[in-house]
């Protein structure tokens, strides 16, 4: 199994080594504990994608901070915030900020883990279908203008002889394009290729 990493930053060191000695019973789970957000951020370029289990009340950078901080690197990172009770309105903001859960203190510990397990899930798929985008990207890239032109109209819903009439081309050239296309893109299928499209961020014109 792939190794998950579980980073948790709290100020308070009798909670963070709790914390730790809780997720330590998980499998293939790789801990690592910071005691402030400036902390994590200082090292946060050089870690692997994670879980981070962030308080919101620290000195110095506080929680919101940090994930103000990895806004643009959420794929990297995905965070439950730890909050105090009846901080309700701070972790609506947490969440707003790009946390995906926050569980009050103290922890109950069969939430936790669930909770770090549906983090550890979604941010699989989030790699998973980033990874996805950008084979897509990178196979559209080689595609010529007019290869690109014939792809807009199949995309478009339009037959070989309306796209020919379009772009002023004959319905033969088209399909020659359109072989192009295919084998560039490593499809079989018109499906195929219309999965790549929209996977590389081209949509149906309106």
């Amino acid at each position: 199994m792939t190794t998950r990493n579980l980073y948790i930053v709290d100020d308070d060191d009798i909670v963070r080594s709790s914390l730790q000695s809780l997720m330590s019973v998980m499998p293939d789970m790789a801990i690592r504990g910071f005691r402030s957000g400036d902390a994590f951020l200082a090292a946060a370029d050089a870690l692997a994608p994670g879980c981070l289990l962030l308080d919101l009340h620290m000195p110095g950078a506080s929680g919101i901070d940090v994930l103000k901080a990895i806004g643009p690197e959420c794929s990297r990172f995905v965070a439950i915030v730890l909050t105090g009770q009846g901080d309700v309105s701070l972790a609506v903001l947490a969440m707003k900020a790009g946390a995906i859960d926050f569980i009050e203190k103290p922890c109950d510990h069969l939430a936790l883990i669930q909770a770090i397990d549906l983090a550890f899930s979604r941010q699989a798929h989030s790699s998973q279908e980033a990874a996805r985008i950008e084979v897509a990207a990178a196979k559209l890239a080689l595609l010529s203008s007019r290869e690109r032109d014939v792809l807009r109209g199949l995309i478009d819903g339009r037959s070989n002889k309306a796209i020919a009439y379009d772009l002023d081309i004959s319905p033969r050239t088209v399909e020659i394009y359109r072989a192009k296309v295919m084998d560039k893109l490593e499809v079989r299928s018109l499906s195929e290729a219309l999965g790549i499209a929209f996977a590389g961020g081209w949509f149906p014109r309106n």
